[in-house]
């Protein structure tokens, strides 16, 4: 068989494989999912309203617009990342029956995204407890622990990455910083300290952006689909595959998280995609595309920068709320035209993302 031939026929095979496995976990969490939010509701595992905001004072404004949705079950994030191990534990047995020669356990593509969705889930999970118990100043962990062991979880995947997958040896460019059209750079140490910092901030950002029914989970969607392109056109099918698995089982959360929210997806969905989103962009040397990728969430978190810089040095506020989609929430925006706004920009800067990324690769 011509080569050209085979070439495209392990195109297909690996496409069949994404999309598969992709379409798998949108079924196993659409199933699980009504039996989740019973099990959630049976056990009065709701979200509590927070009584204060990042800067300690009383949030006045957001009980305001956000009390009606004191007791709606949260922590759906387990079922999200939940349904992604499980599709990894299931794409083993194919594999150990010689149907396929491959699965999404691979040291060199998805150990550290696994280990970051897992970790950062289980501290979202602890965090999301102490709310619904009522636990803590601020119903919740306090910023400063969560951010130390953010820290931990990402130190952990950026030496993984730094000692286990080439880059002491210098055989691997896996630590080269790639930029579009100016060529790979070589940061050497450095990369350690821009791996944690990366992870950190995509975490808090979508964090922060968790605040409307469907918000954070449409633009996840988006992001991790996006980047499921650029790892699947890098030659990364297997991450490629993990995209998808996860996509599958946002959009199953999104079918009864758009609003009115059946149940959120709490601080361990949130911390758990938004530090996996950090690891995959670091893993497909997408730094640049990953600012345009999530761009919505960089601005929501400048608009708590912005408004906790203002309040502290100039005793104003520039927004009503922040972060931005409570100001828009505020002022009158209803949230359904929130959340899709959103989401249009966000596909939008999304799509040009992955076109850097995948014109950039190798210039």
């Amino acid at each position: 068989m011509p080569t050209s031939l085979l070439a495209n026929e392990q195109l297909l095979e690996n496409l069949a494989f994404m999309l598969g496995f992709g379409s798998l976990s949108f079924l196993v969490a659409m199933t699980l999912t009504p039996i989740f939010i019973r099990f959630l509701e049976k056990n009065r595992i709701g979200q509590q309203i927070r009584d204060t905001s990042v800067d300690g004072k009383v949030s006045e404004i957001f009980r305001e617009l956000h009390l009606k949705k004191s007791g709606t079950p949260t922590m759906g994030g387990v079922l999200i990342w939940g349904t992604v191990v499980a599709m990894v534990l299931l794409s083993l047995i194919p594999q150990k029956m010689g149907i396929t020669t491959h699965s999404l356990w691979s040291r060199s593509e998805t150990y550290i995204p696994l280990f970051t969705l897992v970790a950062a889930g289980l501290l979202g999970m602890l965090d999301d407890w102490w709310n619904i118990r009522g636990m803590g100043k601020q119903k919740g962990l306090r910023v400063k622990p969560k951010l130390i062991w953010l820290s931990v979880f990402a130190a952990v995947g950026a030496w993984w990455f730094f000692a286990k997958l080439g880059c002491l040896d210098g055989v691997a460019n896996e630590c080269l910083i790639h930029l579009p059209r100016l060529g790979d750079f070589d940061i050497g140490m450095w990369y350690l300290p821009l791996f944690v910092l990366i992870i950190i901030s995509t975490a808090n950002a979508v964090n922060i952006t968790d605040g409307l029914d469907g918000l954070a989970g449409g633009l996840l969607a988006i992001a991790f689909g996006s980047f499921g392109v650029i790892a699947f056109f890098s030659g990364m099918f297997l991450l490629a595959t993990l995209c998808a698995a996860i996509v599958g089982a946002l959009v199953a959360f999104l079918w009864w998280n758009v609003p009115p929210a059946k149940f959120f997806m709490g601080d361990t969905g949130s911390y758990s995609l938004g530090a996996t989103l950090g690891v995959i962009a670091m893993l497909t040397d997408s730094i640049i595309p990953l600012i345009f990728i999530a761009a919505v969430f960089i601005i929501e978190t400048l608009s708590v920068i912005i408004q906790l810089l203002s309040k502290k040095f100039f005793g104003q506020k520039v927004f009503q709320i922040a972060p931005l989609h409570h100001h828009f929430e505020k002022i009158g925006w209803p949230e359904h035209q929130i959340v899709m706004r959103f989401w249009l920009i966000g596909g939008v800067l999304a799509g040009l993302g992955v076109v850097l990324g995948i014109v950039g690769m190798g210039n």
